[in-house]
Formats: C-alpha cells, structure tokens, sequence
C-alpha cells in the first residue's frame, strides 16, 4: 500500500539543536492548536519518538487540557504481530467526535519498523483534526512510491498454513562460598489463528538445582526441583459472541507433588459484547468440565499414590479500557465432583484509574481460597525444604496485594524532548 506522508511547513525552518529545544518557554509552544492527550501503555508506545516526529501539535500531560484523547490499545495477532488500535476521542471542540485507525505490524518487524509504522498511522488520524485548525494551511502531502512489487493485502500463497512457530531456552549459574546453583530453562509453542478456528500447542520445562553448605554438622544440603508441562487448546468461533473449544494439559511438578497429571475436556465461551471489541471491552463467560489424572511422587495425606477425578471451572473475565483509565477482573472457581468440598477461589483485579485531574490510583490484588490440597505429601516437610520452598505446605488461601498511586502536576505541555542522562538510557 502507499505511504502518503504529511509534512508540516514549520519542518523546513532550519532545526533546533536539543539544548535549543530544552530551552523553548511555554508560551511558544502554546502557540500549536491542536492539544492532544497520549494514553498508551504498549511495548511500542515511544512518546519521546512520537514527540520528536510529529512536533505540529501540542502534546498535554492531562487528558482535561486536550482537545483530543488519543487512545491506543493492542492485542497479539496469530501470527505473532500486534494489531494495534488508535482511537480518537473528541473533547471541547471536538465533543462527540470519535474516529478510530487501525495498524497490524508483522511478527519480524524490528522495534524500529513497528515504531514508524505506529507513528505514521497516527499522524494521519490527527491531520483528520488538524484539517479544521489554524495548522491545516502548513501541511503538504508527500507521496513515496511503494517498493514492494507486491502490495501488502493481496493474496499471497502461505506454505506455512497460517501456523507460527516459537522456541526459546535460557540458563542461569549462580555462587557463593557456600552456595550455588543453576537453572535450565526451555518452551515451544506452535499457533495456527483464523477467524473460524485457532489452535495453540505449548511445551515448557523448567530444572533447578541448588546446594548450600554447612547448614547442619558441615552436610551439604542439595534441593533439585522441575516443572514440566504441555498443553493444547482448540476453539472453534460459533458467532460473534459465543465459542466452544477443548483443551488438554499434561505436567510434572516437584511443587506440587505430581509425577505426572493429565487433564482433558471441552469448554465453551460467551462474551456479553462482540469479539471484536477486545480491545476496548469484554466480560466474557467460561465453563469447562475436565477429567484428571494424577500420579504422586510421594503418598499423599490421603494415602494415594494415583488417582482419576472430574472437575468442573467456571471463569468471568472483564476488561475495559477507557479514557478515564483500565480494569481487569477475573473470578474462577474449580471444583472437584468426587467431593464437592473440595475446591479452588481464584480472583484477580488489576485498576489504573484516574480519580481526578492529574491523579490516577493503581491497584493489584490477588485471593485464593484453596480447599483442594489433596495433593500433599503425607511426609512432613525438613525445615530446609520449606526455606527453599521445595514443595507447597497446607494452606488455606494465599494473596498478595500492590496498591499505589501517582500525581502528575505542574506546566501543563508536554511536546520537549532532552533525554540527556535518562535513567533509562543506561538499563
């Protein structure tokens, strides 16, 4: 597809130098008439760069001082890039005015590429506002001839089939006098997504070993522990709302006791809205029953070695994502049908909302109510595996809990940029 680029007159004035620009005064950047709010949280969301190249509007630090609300959400496409959506959202003069571009970067883009792709179609969703301010008779339109001799969107013969393949591994080796350790880590994925049906297959597996020295009459304590798993989900798309999929998992754990596990089963799935706003919005509906397997390293509290159990989750998920901030919530309960007692209580909330002008609060909180620990080894633990957390302890629920807050205030713009001794410059 082409790229048409829209240039601002004011770039062909002879450029500042960065110390030139860390020392403009707000009134002459007060001059731009176009107040835009950036609210995006993405890997690519580069403000100094969107700052740097798209310098003809004036960048606020407060959505209430904009004219317009720049939204931008993401989500991962099949294939492994980003589909990106821009929302503009109007205010004061621009009331009631929402315009919407999309941009889907391509699993090899480099950061950089993805970057300019992102900058570009937001530009060109601003000049769709600035067309109607004092800026309009300072921009040009300049055309660059594609160089692809097969424009992007045509059909192209795949020999993949759609499928996406990843592989990762790392180690880690670790010491002192008297302790040291070392970790291997691997995971494989394979995903096959389109709109009808898709298709995830994962493997990971994970080794840990660690010695300590003279903790009792100069012995040497060794804790090894492993976390092997593999799972596959498919999912069938029945309408906009509603989708029925199957899953199987297979895992090995010393935390948990488990030699081995497997599970299987079907799940269906309704979203109260439309797939396609996912971005923006969801409070989606799961149900699932399973049967699962289990062979213990050790004799359980209950005196098993292996044992077959049904079970049964049901999960409700919500996400919204908004100007005045974002939410996630979940709620899962899993229950076990040999015993209806015997149960989990997952919950998680994640909130980043803005309360007032400047003021946003964060809040990260998960709860477990945990009835289902039939699992346990009926061999107390040594007080070296529970410093080392070798394997899980009787428990009745586990939580952890963030709260925090942040205040932004002072000028109200936000277009310079002097990354001059950044902190992040040098991680």
């Amino acid at each position: 597809m082409s790229r048409i680029l829209l240039v601002p007159l004011l770039f062909f004035i002879p450029p500042f130098t960065p110390a030139a620009l860390a020392q403009v005064s707000a009134p002459e950047v007060e001059r731009q008439e176009l107040f835009v709010f950036l609210d995006c949280n993405g890997r690519h969301c580069d403000f100094d760069h969107f700052r740097r190249e798209i310098g003809w509007i004036n960048w606020v630090r407060d959505r209430e001082d904009a004219d317009l609300h720049l939204l931008v959400t993401s989500q991962r496409t099949g294939g492994g890039g980003q589909h990106y959506t821009l929302d503009f959202l109007g205010s004061r003069s621009f009331e009631g005015t929402r315009k919407s571009r999309s941009y889907i970067s391509d699993p090899d883009d480099t950061d950089a590429e993805v970057r300019e792709g992102l900058t570009q179609v937001m530009a060109l969703g601003l000049v769709q506002f600035a067309e109607t301010t004092p800026l309009a008779p300072n921009l040009r339109i300049v055309y660059e001839s594609p160089e692809a001799e097969v424009l992007p969107g045509l059909e192209q013969d795949d020999p993949w089939n759609l499928w996406v393949f990843r592989l990762g591994a790392e180690g880690s080796l670790d010491g002192e006098s008297q302790e040291r350790g070392y970790s291997i880590e691997g995971n494989a994925n394979a995903d096959r997504v389109a709109e009808d049906v898709k298709i995830n297959i994962g493997l990971s597996a994970e080794y840990d070993h660690e010695e300590f020295d003279e903790l009792d009459e100069g012995e040497t304590f060794v804790n090894t522990s492993e976390d092997y798993s593999a799972g596959a989900l498919v999912v069938w798309s029945l309408s906009d709302r509603w989708s029925l999929g199957g899953t199987t998992e297979a895992n090995r754990s010393t935390f948990y006791n488990l030699d081995l596990g497997v599970s299987i089963g079907p799940a269906v799935e309704y979203n109260i809205f439309p797939y396609s706003e996912s971005t923006r919005r969801s409070l989606t509906f799961r149900y699932s029953v399973e049967i699962a397997a289990f062979n213990y390293e050790l004799e359980t509290v209950e005196g098993k070695t292996e044992e077959v159990l049904p079970r049964h989750t049901l999960l409700v998920a919500a996400a919204v994502q908004q100007p005045w901030g974002e939410i996630f919530g979940a709620v899962e309960g899993i229950q076990y049908l040999h015993d209806l007692s015997t149960h989990r209580i997952n919950t998680d909330l994640n909130v980043e909302y803005r309360l007032f002008r400047g003021f946003s609060l964060d809040v990260s909180a998960e709860f477990s109510r945990i009835k289902d620990q039939f699992f346990l080894p009926a061999e107390d633990l040594t007080p070296e595996e529970i410093l080392v957390r070798r394997r899980q302890r009787e428990t009745n629920y586990q939580f952890d809990l963030n709260l925090g807050f942040s205040y932004r205030f002072g000028s109200k713009f936000a277009n310079i940029v002097n990354p001059r001794m950044s902190e992040r410059d040098h991680h």
